[in-house]
């Protein structure tokens, strides 16, 4: 790169100030972001979500009995390993408790009643 074209690049920018150029920043790096985070949030599938809750060191049996049942009540959407995290939350479970009392297709009318009151 050339001396001159970064002078001439830069211009818009050589009038702001520190602060001015971290809140830019930060806005393009939204900017950015926010695409991928929407993506995630609404393109998920069954494997993926029993990657996750193998991460969470349920295994193969019970990860794909949680994601199956979410699967049937509409929460695959929301992520498996959410659901086991706001069911650990609600009831007061360890998680490891958690997933397997979801697994064994415990609690999940109230999962779902706790997931249309909105909020994490």
């Amino acid at each position: 790169m050339r001396a001159d074209d970064y002078a001439i690049r830069r211009q818009h920018l050589a009038e702001l100030t520190d602060d001015e150029l971290k809140e830019r920043f930060w806005q393009l790096a939204g900017e950015i972001t926010d695409p991928l985070v929407e993506l995630a949030a609404t393109h998920t599938s069954p494997s993926i979500e029993r990657s996750v809750l193998l991460r969470m060191g349920f295994s193969g049996q019970e990860a794909g009995e949680i994601v199956t049942r979410c699967g049937e009540k509409g929460l695959l959407g929301k992520g498996a390993g959410h659901a086991v995290l706001r069911y650990a939350r609600l009831t007061g479970q360890d998680v490891r408790l958690a997933g397997l009392a979801l697994a064994q297709g415990e609690g999940w009318d109230e999962l779902q009643a706790a997931f249309g009151k909105g909020g994490w």
